[in-house]
């Protein structure tokens, strides 16, 4: 249940985030979007982590995880060209890779505050 949540919040945050750079601070002239929809096509975009299911598999785990981060990645970086009408891939690559970069340090941070101790 925590690791879901911990999944749950980190999309959020990588949404959130991208939607603010992507919308605040790299848009383009014709650039016309609200969260909801940002949500929406990121949302979409997630659904091959559906496939890591499979990496329970024995020998599975690493190649079953590699594909999807690729494939969702992938699918992101569509799904942020559509939802913020880019006519650049690179911009949304470049809004994409921030923010997942501050996305997974929202991540962190939230792991390291709420998550179970090791003793």
């Amino acid at each position: 249940m925590f690791f879901t949540t911990v999944a749950l919040l980190g999309w959020v945050a990588w949404a959130l985030v991208t939607f603010e750079v992507g919308y605040r601070l790299m848009p383009q002239p014709q650039t016309r979007a609200d969260v909801g929809e940002l949500l929406r096509t990121t949302g979409f975009a997630t659904t091959p982590g559906l496939f890591r299911v499979f990496g329970v598999m024995p020998g599975a785990t690493w190649p079953v995880f590699g594909a999807t981060a690729i494939w969702m990645l992938v699918a992101m970086v569509i799904a942020v060209r559509q939802a913020l009408d880019y006519t650049s891939t690179a911009r949304a690559i470049a809004v994409c890779a921030l923010g997942w970069v501050l996305a997974i340090a929202i991540s962190i941070v939230l792991g390291l505050l709420f998550g179970p101790t090791v003793s």
